[in-house]
């Protein structure tokens, strides 16, 4: 294993776990943090056992484990936390380090955390994760933007972890700066949520109006 890790990740929820094991998978060292450290000690004797994995219990162990330019992503409640976190990691992180927000954050907060953190010389990232749970883990869509001087740096990281299209295209690109990463997840949940809504619909009239069998219904779901 490495000595320093090439990225590392704030939030050891599923989400995090999930996208950390891809990472690794791919051929990646990461660090990992939690606020709550335990679960810090359980995925490293769990699911992350015996793999390229450096798991700090400080902010301070963590950002030292990284290999510069650092890159430490955040996967943690939109809001607030956040802002904390960013607050945390600044007096830590020397200029051209990056601070990534993957979070679903609503992007006049990206834009204007863009701003803060490029003001105190260091680089963001926000970006849309979308694919859930087993997305995270075998090949998630990624919306980067953000500071633009930071792609370069995450590129090879993001588009190796990402679900490919039938030709080996990723499905991740450098989507724009400031907040349009955070706006393109904002616009990719509307229209996935009206589609589901559409499917609910459809199905309540199939069954409820026109009193069609389950299997009735899945043959025209099917088409």
């Amino acid at each position: 294993m490495k000595a320093k890790a090439d990225i590392g990740l704030i939030g050891l929820a599923v989400m995090g776990e999930n996208l950390v094991l891809n990472m690794e998978r791919n051929g990646f060292t990461v660090a990992v943090y939690n606020r709550t450290t335990e679960k810090v000690d359980k995925f490293i004797n769990g699911r992350g056992k015996d793999k390229n994995f450096i798991g700090a219990h400080s902010i301070e162990e963590f950002v030292a484990s990284l290999e510069r330019p650092r890159k430490v992503m955040m996967l943690v409640k939109a809001g607030k936390p956040v802002d904390d976190f960013i607050e945390m990691l600044l007096p830590h992180l020397e200029e051209g380090d990056i601070i990534i927000d993957g979070g679903n954050s609503h992007f006049p907060d990206t834009i204007r955390r863009t701003k803060y953190v490029e003001s105190k010389g260091m680089l963001f990232i926000g970006t849309g994760v979308s694919g859930g749970e087993e997305g995270a883990l075998m090949g998630p869509s990624i919306m980067p933007g953000g500071s633009a001087a930071a792609w370069p740096h995450v590129k090879e990281i993001f588009q190796a972890i990402s679900a490919k299209v039938e030709d080996g295209t990723p499905c991740c690109d450098w989507v724009g700066e400031d907040g349009a990463g955070h706006f393109v997840k904002m616009v990719h949940n509307g229209i996935e949520y009206g589609d589901m809504q559409l499917i609910s619909e459809a199905y309540n009239l199939m069954k409820n109006l026109l009193g069609m069998s389950a299997d009735e219904m899945h043959e025209v779901f099917k088409e």
